[in-house]
């Protein structure tokens, strides 16, 4: 794997065929991605209300304990409940489409044995599933806003934007994990310490101000990072994207490059996904 292939993968070119690759298999997409959500909980009495029911008791579990409990302080002017849930809806859609996309090839093995689809677009489906949920947390977090008197402003429209990245960003790890999770079934196990860690290493429940400056730069090295504040940018702080330059570019260039490397290494190992199946 040299840098000329990567710069070839890293082309505009190849990032248009993978959305001309989705749009014409949107149909056959939205009904996978419609089967995999009601899937989640097939079986269970409530079904995929669960899907709902978990992340809400864990926000209000949350926030039971920082702000009634230890008395949590503002975050400037805002309720620490508001600070919190901004960067936390974001990290539980990364962290539930990231592990889930992880293992959309094994789960959907049959289709990568006998029918002719373009197994790429497996972790989009995964992806898009999560999404749902998320969206829902969207509309959650607007009215928790609403309960405390505060109208999100124009700057709420940038979480468009920053779904987008985190799509991206998502996408390129999965087909890297996805495709390596079928010779080495440990990378689910990897994936779910890696995100354990990852959330606390995230500036999520703490401020980056609590950091001394000069080790701050550790933690700004983490793409999901910059999603989270852009979150909080977006609902709290009102700060455009392209306000934030260095962390804009930065996040574009890694995204990017794990999103040609994750194409390269999936493209690389697809042909043996049958035989290890």
């Amino acid at each position: 794997m040299n840098l000329i292939k990567i710069k070839k993968y890293l082309s505009f070119k190849e990032f248009l065929q993978f959305l001309k690759g989705l749009y014409f298999n949107r149909k056959l997409i939205l009904k996978m991605t419609k089967r995999d959500f009601r899937n989640k909980s097939l079986g269970s009495l409530l079904g995929i209300l669960w899907s709902f029911i978990q992340p809400i008791i864990f926000i209000l579990v949350i926030w039971c304990v920082f702000e009634l409990g230890f008395k949590s302080k503002p975050m400037g002017d805002f309720p620490f409940i508001l600070w919190l849930a901004s960067a936390m809806i974001l990290w539980l859609f990364f962290a539930d489409s990231f592990l889930s996309a992880t293992n959309s090839v094994f789960e959907y093995s049959y289709l990568v044995k006998k029918v002719r689809f373009r197994v790429s677009m497996l972790p989009i489906v995964k992806i898009l599933s999560a999404l749902i949920v998320h969206l829902f947390f969207l509309v959650f977090l607007f009215l928790m806003f609403l309960i405390y008197g505060i109208i999100p402003g124009i700057y709420a429209l940038q979480l468009i934007y920053y779904l987008f990245a985190t799509i991206v960003l998502v996408l390129g790890l999965s087909w890297i994990t996805s495709a390596i999770n079928l010779f080495f079934r440990d990378i689910s196990q990897i994936v779910q310490i890696i995100l354990q860690i990852g959330f606390w290493f995230t500036p999520i429940f703490w401020s980056l101000v609590m950091i001394p400056e000069k080790y701050r730069f550790i933690f700004r090295l983490n793409p999901v990072y910059y999603l989270t504040m852009g979150y909080r940018d977006s609902m709290i702080n009102k700060v455009w994207f392209w306000e934030r330059p260095e962390l804009t570019i930065y996040f574009w260039c890694f995204t990017l490059l794990v999103f040609a490397i994750g194409s390269i290494i999936f493209r690389r190992l697809r042909p043996h996904f049958a035989d290890v199946l």
